[in-house]
């Protein structure tokens, strides 16, 4: 296709960033499956659904553009996939792999960042006020997984993940096992480095803490 006007590059790059959203949802459901961090599995699923509901702005944007949907293979996108897929495959501790999927999450981020930043422009630019709404609403929710994703990231990579393990580190303090969340269990789990925690139910985190 010939590109004559900024109209024609902006049904390209929709068509791109439709194709990147596409890969993405798969990926997405990989990550989550690999992520051993309940809180962090939940959260690639949070976001496994919030891409489903942005595919289907895009094509209201294709609607709105007379075009039917149509798939512009992202080759940025498969590059960051395919990270993804080797950091899902590395023989790593639980801690660490967490905090590889979770780079490799924040690089498909800010790839999409920058891909909505630049088609909510051009939608502006063409007086494409519906579509800049979309797609500006799709650029909000991007940044805000990618801050989840960061905290997510200070709370993984704890010293369990930076050196091995600290032998001084301890749990919170304060608090009954019996009345945490699992997630919270975890978290404690996590900071005393206890073994085989990814598979403990809560029960059995309840009953490892306490040793």
């Amino acid at each position: 296709m010939t590109l004559e006007n900024l109209q024609d590059l902006y049904l390209e790059e929709i068509k791109d960033v439709y194709d990147a959203e596409h890969q993405l949802l798969k990926a997405l459901e990989s990550l989550s499956a690999a992520a051993k961090n309940p809180m962090l599995a939940g959260a690639f699923k949070e976001h496994h659904s919030q891409t489903q509901g942005q595919i289907k702005r895009l094509e209201t944007v294709f609607r709105n553009l007379g075009e039917k949907p149509e798939r512009k293979t992202c080759k940025a996108m498969q590059g960051l996939v395919k990270e993804g897929k080797e950091m899902i495959e590395e023989d790593a501790d639980d801690d660490v792999k967490d905090a590889g999927l979770i780079a490799a999450a924040q690089r498909s981020e800010h790839y999409e960042i920058a891909a909505y930043g630049t088609v909510a422009a051009y939608a502006k630019l063409l007086g494409r006020k519906e579509d800049a709404k979309l797609l500006q609403a799709t650029l909000a929710e991007e940044k805000e997984t990618d801050a989840k994703l960061t905290k997510l990231a200070m709370q993984v990579a704890n010293p369990a993940a930076t050196d091995g393990g600290s032998a001084g580190s301890k749990a919170p303090s304060g608090g009954n096992l019996d009345e945490m969340s699992k997630e919270e269990l975890y978290e404690m789990a996590q900071e005393k480095d206890i073994a085989g925690r990814s598979k403990m139910s809560r029960e059995e985190l309840v009953k490892a803490l306490r040793k």
